[in-house]
């Protein structure tokens, strides 16, 4: 995708290139939070649905909206087409990076949820964009794209139908000699399409018994809860928690598939709905170059919700600030090192805690 380094509008600036075709009920596709808000303003209207995949992402723009006095809606779900076939002009800002498979999955998603003559227009933030036309033209057919400044706006019109078309991508993973799982993994989500490296770390330092009760921090598709899911065996339970709604979905269709005999999902962007005290061992997983706050907020919510001799496990890549994260939250913490990782194993004092 070129670049241009003249200035570049907003992407509010660029709705006005729709004209007369700029018509309620309106829909707003992902976007940074400050942006879709901006956007939501911007159409002085009441029939405006922003949607969000994730609960995080979902907080902040209420909290933007209420800034700005919109009466705009947020809706929260694991798949744009989730949400109702009815809007007639749906928007979706585009990021300058953002992850490519996801811009292809919502686009085809949009088509299935605009009314029949619907306008889907991407609000791009490159004055030459070669990304979009041609996704644009495969789904929707003809694609308009005017320009202002140093964005352009493409746009298009629902003029037909056409199948439902999902992106993604099934791995599998080594469980031991014989034995083996296999994953489901969609755009949008944590180490789409692969076993991360990270979490194989992870993995590899875990010690589960039969029986444990496990919590998944952060799961993403969930390999690493329906891992020790497997080996705690048909008494465990594994409790896999996210913020974001399709890795939960994930997660749930990969247990089921994968045989865990007991488990449960809870949608959380401060790791909450689960009763404290509860559960032996913890995994997390949390993003290595977010803010120190997201390992913090899995820490510390991890040490809450374990029993007395309850095992915590977190991979990261920011070794040096995790570490104090985690020495403020337990007291104390071994480390193993594997593949350029850092995993901090810590216990909560009882009478269990780690194997000798």
């Amino acid at each position: 995708m070129a670049r241009n380094k003249s200035k570049q509008p907003a992407h509010a600036d660029l709705l006005p290139l729709l004209g007369e075709r700029l018509c309620p009920p309106f829909g707003i596709v992902l976007g940074a939070p400050g942006e879709a808000a901006r956007i939501a303003v911007a159409l002085a209207s009441d029939e405006v649905v922003a949607y969000q995949m994730d609960l995080h992402s979902a907080e902040r723009l209420r909290e933007a909206l209420g800034e700005m006095g919109s009466r705009a809606r947020v809706e929260t779900a694991a798949d744009l087409w989730d949400l109702p076939p009815d809007f007639q002009t749906l928007l979706y800002p585009a990021s300058k990076g953002g992850e490519r498979e996801l811009k292809i999955d919502m686009v085809e998603q949009a088509f299935h949820v605009l009314r029949p003559g619907g306008v889907f227009a991407v609000l791009s933030p490159y004055r030459k964009d070669d990304f979009f036309p041609p996704l644009l033209k495969k789904v929707f057919g003809r694609v308009h794209a005017p320009t202002l400044g140093g964005g352009t706006l493409f746009w298009c019109r629902r003029d037909a139908d056409r199948p439902r078309r999902r992106h993604e991508v099934t791995f599998q993973v080594r469980l031991d000699e014989g034995r083996s799982a296999r994953f489901l993994s969609r755009p949008g989500t944590f180490a789409y399409g692969r076993f991360d490296d990270g979490a194989r770390a992870l993995v590899a330092e875990m010690d589960i018994s039969l029986g444990d009760r496990v919590l998944d921090v952060g799961c993403g598709c969930g390999t690493n809860g329906v891992i020790a899911a497997l080996r705690a065996g048909p008494s465990g339970h594994v409790a896999f928690v996210d913020s974001n709604l399709r890795a939960l979905a994930l997660a749930r269709h990969n247990a089921a598939e994968n045989g865990v005999a007991s488990f449960e999902v809870v949608a959380s962007s401060r790791v909450e709905g689960l009763p404290e005290k509860t559960f032996d061992v913890a995994l997390a997983n949390p993003p290595y170059f977010a803010q120190a706050t997201v390992a913090g907020l899995f820490t510390l919510r991890s040490r809450s919700l374990l029993k007395p001799g309850g095992r915590f496990y977190l991979v990261t890549r920011q070794a040096h600030e995790v570490a104090e994260i985690v020495e403020d939250v337990f007291g104390s913490f071994d480390v193993a090192l594997r593949s350029g990782y850092t995993i901090f194993k810590a216990h909560v004092p009882g009478r269990s805690g780690f194997p000798a």
